[in-house]
């Protein structure tokens, strides 16, 4: 038996559930980025991101240079691209974005970079769901009725 002491063991924290992945300042990733969590891009990212239900966050670090489709994003750093947002973009104070933005929101701090172009589009109401017709009752000329009977019986054509 071993006289030294046991090395403790070392153990990573699970990611919580909902947290979001970080893309750190000195890492360099070129290709696509899809995600089911919302993202952290304080390094530099070339291609294409697309996270449609979750939020982009571009740190003050971030360089992203790509095509963007996210539900919400927040620009801290600077986006060379353009952008496709279903509920906001908020571009901070010291960011700087260029590139065609396409959103239902959009903030602009004072003192942030935006070149390109801003289409607004409104978010779709759900549409009703279509309820069918009634079906209507139909006279029948074979009723047991003598006067509705003898009224069928007097359209001649």
């Amino acid at each position: 038996m071993s006289t030294q002491p046991a090395r403790p063991i070392e153990t990573r924290p699970e990611p919580a559930r909902g947290g979001a992945a970080v893309i750190g300042k000195s890492v360099v990733l070129k290709g696509q980025i899809y995600g089911r969590e919302d993202v952290t891009i304080d390094g530099e990212v070339e291609g294409t991101v697309e996270l449609q239900e979750h939020r982009l966050t571009v740190g003050p670090n971030g360089k992203v240079a790509a095509t963007i489709k996210a539900r919400e994003i927040v620009v801290l750093g600077t986006i060379n691209g353009n952008i496709e947002t279903r509920e906001k973009i908020d571009i901070r104070k010291d960011a700087r974005v260029v590139g065609d933005i396409r959103t239902a929101r959009i903030v602009i701090e004072d003192g942030a970079y935006f070149k390109g172009s801003i289409d607004i589009v409104r978010a779709e109401a759900p549409k009703p769901a279509a309820v069918p017709p009634k079906p209507q009752p139909v006279a029948s000329a074979a009723t047991s009725s003598p006067a509705a009977a003898a009224s069928a019986g007097d359209i001649k054509r």
